[in-house]
């Protein structure tokens, strides 16, 4: 940000809306790396079945470039395996309370460039609402037990898809 001739605050243009971060991690022996855009919420409706996201679309789990999710070792979500290597992470928001993590093989894609026939798992989320309103999305991977979670908070939601590493 800059201070304008005015006084105020205004924001800097070549800062992105929703800039990049990344999740590096080891959990349960796996060196995981998440790459996502991180959208704001600012003011709009989202997870209402009215708003941004509709139930039964499929969202990027980000902003601008496709999530990309590097796993190095097997990761075991209950029935599905996950084999190591690069992908890249979508979200279906089935209906209220029911999402869907997207495990895709597609990579280096823009974030509404989906290929379902390049899916490689759904894993069942588990939803919960948040005691605060996140206004900025955050990816989260933290030790869980004998594996670990990813955690996908934005707005009033949480959804998370716990696993075990091979």
């Amino acid at each position: 940000m800059s201070a304008s001739a005015q006084g105020g605050m205004k924001m800097d243009p070549k800062a992105p809306a929703s800039p990049r971060d990344s999740v590096v991690t080891t959990v349960a022996g796996a060196n995981i790396n998440v790459n996502y855009g991180r959208p704001s919420k600012r003011g709009r409706v989202l997870f209402n079945g009215l708003g941004d996201m509709k139930w039964g679309m499929v969202w990027r789990t980000g902003a601008n470039e496709a999530t990309h999710f590097t796993t190095s070792k097997p990761l075991q979500f209950g029935a599905t395996l996950v084999p190591a290597g690069t992908y890249t992470l979508f979200t279906k928001i089935v209906e209220n309370g029911k999402w869907e993590l997207v495990v895709n093989k597609q990579t280096k894609q823009w974030g509404t460039d989906y290929d379902e026939k390049q899916d490689l798992a759904r894993i069942p989320m588990t939803v919960t609402s948040n005691n605060a309103v996140v206004e900025k999305m955050e990816i989260m991977v933290k030790p869980a037990g004998k594996g670990g979670e990813i955690i996908v908070a934005w707005d009033n939601y949480k959804a998370v898809a716990g696993f075990t590493a091979k």
